[in-house]
């Protein structure tokens, strides 16, 4: 077991930690709070990988939250996904209250098992919890070798276009497919609004300003106090569009899921109920209308298209959807993922709470 240096880093400092060290700790972590260990595995991985690609705001310091709602009472630590086929292409998962993560898994793979005999599969996911990042449920369908579309919703942090109040999640639009060359898939996942809500989580955290154009406090006036747009609400990005794209979500997510919609999600910081979160997930066979051989071809001509257009005044690389995020990972696989002693300290807290080793950081 290694503890943190007891010498504190300037605040801006970063501390690495190898991947493995970080979803050994988390595993420690969840299993100490009840999680089975084959369901901590899968939570643990699904973290580290937003870590990976540089996604912090969706990585391993989302733990001090969850294990707030699983010491409350709302986030079953035990429960596993319930999968039901409701036809030959369609699933019904039901979340039981436990991780997102673990609900999400079982519908891709539910999905891509019956697309991979029909060509096409998909689940409805209700009763379900924050999932994290949303590109990691894209990997599982390419890592298949499917196309795939990834629906979620998401606790009221936007206003409808016009209004003022949270209404909408600020639900990530996630989708994906295998690349001509296997290195470079296209993975799209994007939040509807300006900036995603764990950014002004993180610029709390890390005691960070944010840009004015994110979001509005709670008198609606633009604000770079994180705390106060948290009181306030998000932007949409595009105005009317991202409202309508946040909307879609809700559509599919919560209305035709079964699960919480209209601003009924509970959010992953609110430790006083289940969040009923829902999501909708598509698996597609890429050799449907064409040779697998012919898709990847047409595949890799777009990705070369993409990036070798021509490129506006002062942009020195144009970059494929997810590519910027792989390039993150292969970097931080060799050199580590960064953090700050702050979120060291509240990680080795849970740690502490259940009797677990310390994280172990780069050169301690």
């Amino acid at each position: 077991m290694a503890e943190t240096s007891t010498t504190q880093p300037p605040a801006d400092d970063k501390i690495l930690v190898e991947a493995s060290e970080a979803r050994k700790f988390v595993e420690n972590i969840l299993e100490g709070n009840g999680v089975p260990k084959p369901n901590a595995a899968i939570v643990a991985r699904c973290l580290v990988a937003a870590d990976l690609r540089g996604v912090d705001t969706h990585g391993i310091n989302r733990i001090p939250s969850y294990m707030a709602r699983v010491r409350s009472g709302v986030l079953d630590a035990a429960a596993s996904p319930d999968v039901a086929k409701v036809t030959p292409a369609v699933a019904r998962v039901d979340g039981r209250n436990g991780f997102g993560f673990l609900a999400a898994e079982a519908g891709m793979r539910a999905a891509c098992e019956m697309a991979r005999e029909l060509g096409v599969g998909m689940a409805g996911v209700r009763r379900s919890n924050h999932f994290g990042m949303s590109a990691w449920v894209v990997q599982q369908a390419i890592d298949a070798g499917m196309i795939s579309l990834v629906f979620t919703n998401s606790s009221p942090a936007l206003p409808a276009f016009g209004g003022r109040s949270k209404l909408l999640g600020v639900s990530p639009i996630a989708c994906g497919a295998p690349g001509g060359n296997p290195g470079k898939p296209f993975i799209l996942d994007m939040a509807p609004s300006v900036a995603a809500r764990g950014k002004i989580y993180k610029a709390k955290r890390r005691g960070e300003k944010i840009p004015l154009d994110w979001a509005l406090d709670a008198e609606g006036r633009p604000t770079d106090d994180p705390a106060a747009a948290l009181e306030g609400v998000m932007l949409p990005m595009g105005g009317p569009k991202g409202s309508a794209l946040a909307i879609m979500m809700d559509v599919f997510s919560g209305v035709l899921s079964g699960s919480a919609f209209a601003g009924g999600v509970t959010g992953p910081y609110d430790p006083s109920k289940a969040s009923d979160v829902g999501h909708f997930l598509v698996a597609i066979k890429p050799d449907l209308f064409m040779s697998l051989d012919e898709f990847r071809e047409r595949m890799d001509i777009l990705y070369q298209r993409v990036v070798g257009s021509d490129k506006a005044a002062g942009v020195e690389r144009i970059y494929f959807p997810g590519e910027i995020e792989q390039l993150t990972q292969e970097q931080r696989e060799k050199t580590g993922i960064p953090f700050v002693q702050a979120e060291i300290d509240a990680l080795n807290e849970e740690a502490k709470k259940v009797g677990k080793p310390l994280l172990v950081v780069k050169g301690q």
